[in-house]
């Protein structure tokens, strides 16, 4: 049994232990995935008390739907489906941009991280936003250009190179054809690095 099999065997254990009502169980399973989960929503919204707040929205529209969950997805991206359209439609009401000048910030970063920033620039291999996290500074500037993705490129972005899920999950997730995840984080990586650019003129 591989480690993604027991990790569904063992949550689908325990959101039968919550549907016969042992409200441990849910905790449990809060406990386990509530800081995945509010570091994505993060990563998407850009705003810590709007990611707490979405994050307990998640699991109130986890409680209110779990009689209806069948097992034919894992939990986990289930749970985290909830949470990317909870912060999709967020998004889309807000619609609050207002981002500063980047130019302070980038004259800040240290010398390693204008050379972590141009190695992201001119790698060849994929983009892997999550490898920058090392130099403080150089991530804040890139979670600045995510959010200047729209929304569903950040959505993609962030659940494969932040997340780290795979393209079957994110596609479970987003609800969208294996083709179409693909095509779209690959436009999503190409516009990133775009922005990532404009920065360094």
């Amino acid at each position: 049994m591989n480690e993604a099999s027991g990790l569904k065997i063992e949550d689908l254990g325990l959101i039968r232990r919550f549907k016969a009502g042992d409200s441990d169980a849910m905790e449990q399973l809060v406990v386990k995935y509530q800081d995945r989960i509010f570091n994505v929503i993060l990563k998407m919204c850009g705003n810590a008390d709007d990611a707490a707040e979405l994050t307990q929205d998640t699991f109130v529209k986890i409680i209110e739907n779990i009689q209806r969950f069948k097992g034919r997805s894992s939990f986990y991206t289930w749970a985290f489906r909830i949470a990317v359209n909870l912060t999709l439609n967020f998004c889309k009401r807000r619609k609050k941009v207002g981002y500063r000048s980047l130019d302070s910030e980038y004259e800040e970063i240290d010398r390693q991280g204008k050379f972590d920033l141009k190695q992201f620039l001119t790698d060849e291999s994929s983009p892997d936003p999550a490898g920058l996290a090392q130099n403080k500074e150089v991530c804040d500037i890139l979670v600045r250009a995510l959010n200047r993705l729209d929304e569903p490129h950040k959505a993609v972005v962030v659940l494969r190179d932040i997340e780290g899920m795979n393209y079957n999950q994110i596609a479970q997730v987003l609800e969208l054809e294996l083709g179409t995840v693909k095509s779209r984080l690959s436009r999503a990586r190409s516009s990133l690095k775009e922005i990532l650019e404009s920065m360094l003129k």
